[in-house]
């Protein structure tokens, strides 16, 4: 009878030692930051000591690469751990993100992400900032694609993206990247109707005066409700959210990186005694910009660099709090960017309001380095030692295998998970990364692919297109804000482009059979990895159709009434200081 008792005592013992031994989780993702604008990238100007202390005393990953150039698709990676493309998250026009908060698109039910998993291990789950995966499908109140359908059981923030045109003064995102093609558009009507006017003057045709009045009427009835949607648009699309409440509309900025940092703050003394993943995801540093009275004009570098700084201090405060409510040791922090800077982010008095990707080719939206290598940073006192520096190819899909592991659960085995464990590479059990080759996507096509052999110091990576920069010596798309990732606005190459990224990081050389013996023995390895790649792609519904991007009225959030422009605002004035 003693020894059953001793028994039980040591199994559940052990399951309560085991339990009590789960790491929490603190992922933290800031949106469209550069690689160079923090100093443990080599940053000289501006101010990030908390960001530098995670590098400092943790790991630090120099070939993280963000498994999308833009914020939904890589989002979507990040939560699910597959490349965007297996969940549909991924476009196949010219939109490649969600851009209104009434669209029906999202992240499928279908997917399995990290939060789903760990809450079903017990974990309290919150997510602080950006979700941009969804909200409604059919109705406005449905919130199918909202982050607490999704694993979470908390979230205070916003579900689409933050624009330009959400702070009145600081442009219209529409009107930069759709200038071109609203151009071409009043172009082409302008000749047809003078066209017909003048066919009809002549004789050559008859067309009864009342069809001019129709076209006339159809334009008007097309242009007008477009104009006050857009005239609008900070009303209607930003707004904050508290779980499936609408918060605040529009959004008040002031202090909001602050009430951000005091929601992650009680998040964690709600859950203290109790293994916990907070996904905090700052709304910054994307346009428009904005930093609290205190950051404002304090750095080197205008705006953008009072709001990274910001960030930095409000990092420092949710670090902070663990160190006070002795957590820190139990938890695990995961610094990361969704992508690169957005290098075209130029307000209209020329101040440059992108971030540096300091070394590396282009930035946001496009496939260069500057886009997709992001930095990484894992911090763990007592698991991971100080210093350490991974210089192996790793992808923000690893976050999902890393923490589902760490918390004690099985990665799903009904699905291909793209992401592979972060841990052995850290603790130095494996010396090398186990992603021999990663892929690429603008959008939903295959634009480039990395190859990291076995036994071999090189790293290759073969482009199939690349984006024709405008202006031609600059290394961005100015002209449309963001790069295309097909039709005349991009240049395929056969063969292929090749860089060895080993020697030649900025991709400045490509490679060809008179610079590299190996160059076809090279492609064709790569064409092989990519061919058995595609087979592994399902068929499935595109969450990033035109028809489920575009903004539909009758899912539009609204916390008051049409008439009153939906203003609310029961926002808690809780600012930490």
């Amino acid at each position: 009878m003693k020894r059953m008792l001793l028994l039980t005592f040591l199994i559940t013992g052990n399951v309560f030692c085991t339990t009590k031994s789960r790491p929490n989780f603190i992922l933290i993702m800031v949106d469209d930051l550069g690689i160079g604008d923090v100093g443990c990238y080599g940053n000289k100007t501006l101010r990030t000591p908390n960001i530098d202390q995670l590098a400092d005393k943790g790991a630090k990953f120099t070939q993280h690469i963000a498994a999308s150039p833009l914020c939904t698709p890589s989002r979507a990676a990040f939560m699910t751990g597959r490349y965007p493309v297996r969940s549909g998250v991924a476009a196949e026009s010219r939109i490649g993100t969600f851009i209104f908060s009434a669209s029906s698109g999202g992240l499928p039910k279908n997917e399995v992400t990290f939060t789903e998993i760990l809450q079903k291990e017990g974990y309290s789950t919150g997510i602080i900032g950006k979700w941009h995966l969804g909200l409604n499908r059919e109705w406005k109140d449905d919130f199918y694609h909202h982050p607490l359908n999704h694993g979470f059981d908390y979230f205070y923030g916003i579900t689409v993206t933050h624009l330009r045109d959400c702070i009145p003064g600081n442009g219209s995102v529409f009107l930069a990247g759709a200038a071109e093609t609203l151009k071409q558009t009043f172009v082409i009507v302008g000749i047809t109707l003078f066209t017909l006017i003048f066919l009809n003057k002549i004789g050559l045709v008859k067309i009864p005066g009342k069809v001019f009045g129709y076209i006339l009427l159809v334009f008007i009835l097309f242009i007008v409700p477009v104009l006050f949607f857009f005239w609008n648009l900070h009303y209607l699309n930003c707004f904050l959210m508290r779980n499936y409440q609408v918060i605040q509309q529009p959004i008040i900025y002031e202090n909001l990186t602050r009430r951000m940092t005091s929601e992650a703050v009680n998040f964690i003394l709600r859950n203290q005694n109790k293994p916990f993943l907070l996904y905090m995801s700052y709304i910054q540093v994307h346009t428009a910009l904005y930093a609290s009275a205190t950051f404002r004009g304090k750095s080197k570098h205008g705006i953008y660099g009072d709001a990274v700084e910001e960030v930095d201090w409000s990092i420092g405060k949710i670090v902070n709090e663990l160190n006070k409510n002795e957590l820190r040791d139990n938890t695990l922090i995961y610094f990361t960017s969704d992508n690169g800077a957005h290098i075209e982010e130029i307000s209209s008095s020329g101040e440059i309001h992108g971030g540096y990707n300091g070394i590396f080719k282009g930035g946001k939206a496009t496939n260069w380095e500057g886009g997709i290598r992001v930095p990484g940073l894992l911090y763990w006192p007592g698991v991971i030692t100080s210093e350490t520096v991974i210089n192996e190819p790793t992808s923000n899909m690893d976050i999902f295998p890393t923490i589902v592991k760490l918390s004690g659960a099985t990665v799903p085995q009904d699905r291909i998970i793209d992401g592979l464990d972060l841990m052995p590479l850290v603790q130095r059990s494996n010396v090398s990364s186990e992603h021999e080759f990663l892929f690429h996507y603008c959008n939903a096509y295959l634009n480039a692919v990395r190859w990291n052999p076995r036994n071999s110091s090189s790293i290759w990576k073969a482009f199939f297109f690349s984006p024709i920069f405008h202006p031609e010596d600059s290394e961005g798309c100015f002209n449309s804000h963001v790069c295309p990732c097909c039709g005349h606005l991009i240049n395929q190459h056969d063969p292929p482009l090749l860089f060895d990224l080993s020697k030649d990081p900025g991709e400045k050389n490509p490679l060809g059979p008179q610079t590299e013996p190996n160059f076809y023995n090279i492609l064709r390895t790569i064409e092989d990895a990519t061919k058995d790649h595609r087979e592994n792609i399902p068929v499935v519904d595109n969450q990033l159709t035109v028809n489920h991007v575009i903004w539909k009225p009758w899912l539009q959030a609204c916390c008051s009434s049409w008439l009153e422009f939906c203003y609310c605002d029961y926002d808690e004035e809780l600012v930490f200081e």
